[in-house]
């Protein structure tokens, strides 16, 4: 059975811990791909700081020497919210019922699941791989902790299910935002080295996250 996996985010902008995360989720969970999967109106995050042409410029810059991961523009492209239940949906029609279907969020999300839109029909379409960092504590009561106790499965279950289960993966993950890369830049400082050379340099030729007014 082949296994795609979708890794979701705002990538407001993309840097190297988003990267750096897709990579060992890739291999974590032996996915054949991993693609990229920008949001256009994320539903539980204000307006984007950079247009959806803007980051998709950057992811692409991003991963243009990396094979591992591709990019699925879909929800970028769609002039609305951006819920994850319609993607699913959408992919599963494409694909067919012979295709695992992963979508990779973080622990954070997994957290706030049971406020997603039709969250519940998630699993009628794909798996659910949470990455969180060692140690994570996981929740004893709530949705989420019946989630868990209903459906997580070990890896091997992605080989041979193509939706319904959810994987915790335990990885170190390096410790860089978007907001604070954001918040860096508006600042005066510098971001390199938080980023891929070519994103950073994206992003001072066309001067983002700088406050308004900023000469620099």
């Amino acid at each position: 059975m082949k296994r795609l996996g979708f890794f979701g985010g705002t990538f407001d902008p993309v840097h190297i811990a988003h990267l750096r995360l897709a990579l060992e989720l890739k291999a974590y969970c032996q996915l054949d791909e991993m693609r990229l999967l920008p949001a256009h109106i994320p539903p539980h995050k204000g307006v984007p700081s950079a247009t959806p042409s803007q980051r998709l410029a950057m992811l692409q810059l991003a991963i243009q020497h990396c094979p591992e991961l591709s990019l699925d523009t879909r929800e970028l492209l769609r002039d609305c919210p951006s819920y994850s239940v319609e993607t699913l949906a959408q992919l599963r029609a494409e694909l067919g019922p012979q295709v695992s279907i992963s979508l990779a969020v973080g622990g954070d999300s997994l957290a706030n699941l049971h406020t997603w839109h039709r969250w519940r029909e998630l699993f009628q379409y794909a798996h659910l791989i949470v990455a969180v960092r060692p140690g994570y504590q996981r929740p004893q009561s709530g949705p989420v902790a019946e989630l868990l106790a209903d459906s997580e499965v070990e890896v091997g279950q992605l080989h041979q299910v193509s939706h319904g289960g959810v994987v915790v993966a335990e990885l170190s993950q390096l410790a860089v935002s978007a907001t604070a890369i954001r918040e860096q830049i508006a600042s005066g400082y510098s971001a390199q080295f938080l980023l891929p050379d070519p994103v950073w340099h994206y992003i001072q030729q066309h001067r983002l996250y700088q406050q308004a007014g900023a000469d620099q």
